[in-house]
């Protein structure tokens, strides 16, 4: 297949916006994939700052960042997305470069325990004001799931009304695949 599937995709979007000695942001950091992938895209100079509601993501992206011997880079909060901008530094404020949502439940987790969309929008209108001019958003939704649609239809709604002077906004996904394939939507800062 020569179009890139999903989460390839998510991260060709995240490496347009960032580099060596970026600040981002994984707003859900889960077991820790993107958290690592993050930290090594940013590099010693860079600074990753992850969100989790739940104690078991953050234990096991503590573990992964220490078995892949990740950088010294990484920030996490064991709390939601919706606190970022009282947890991130005011440093930081307004140079955001991308960040990262997978909206649905922990892998191997808990799938009671999900995101949500009121938490999401309210991440998603404090990371506006934390985003640098270019800064991009990433949010992959997994909408397989009874919330997953809520969030989904939410998450859409919000994004199609904003403001095209002061963002761009993207969906990306496939529409003849079965089961309802996760997508992208992602927010660009002008």
């Amino acid at each position: 297949m020569n179009l890139q599937g999903i989460l390839p995709f998510a991260r060709t979007l995240l490496e347009a916006a960032a580099s060596d000695g970026s600040a981002v942001i994984d707003a859900t950091c889960g077991n820790g994939n993107d958290t690592l992938y993050l930290s090594r895209l940013v590099g010693k100079r860079g600074r990753v700052f992850g969100f989790d509601i739940q104690e078991l993501a953050i234990q096991n992206t503590t573990r992964r960042l220490l078995e892949e011997q990740a950088f010294d880079n990484v920030t996490l909060f064991h709390a939601g997305h919706h606190t970022m901008k009282s947890a991130i530094p005011a440093e930081y404020h307004g140079s955001i470069k991308a960040a990262i949502f997978n909206l649905g439940y922990l892998p191997g987790g808990n799938k009671e325990i999900v995101t949500q969309s009121d938490s999401t929008i309210e991440a998603l209108e404090q990371l506006y004001e934390l985003l640098a001019p270019g800064g991009i958003a990433v949010l992959v939704i997994y909408h397989g799931h009874e919330q997953g649609k809520k969030e989904r239809d939410a998450v859409l709604e919000y994004a199609s009304q904003l403001d095209q002077q002061k963002a761009h906004v993207l969906q990306y996904g496939f529409i003849n695949q079965k089961n309802n394939p996760p997508f992208i939507v992602a927010i660009e800062k002008r």
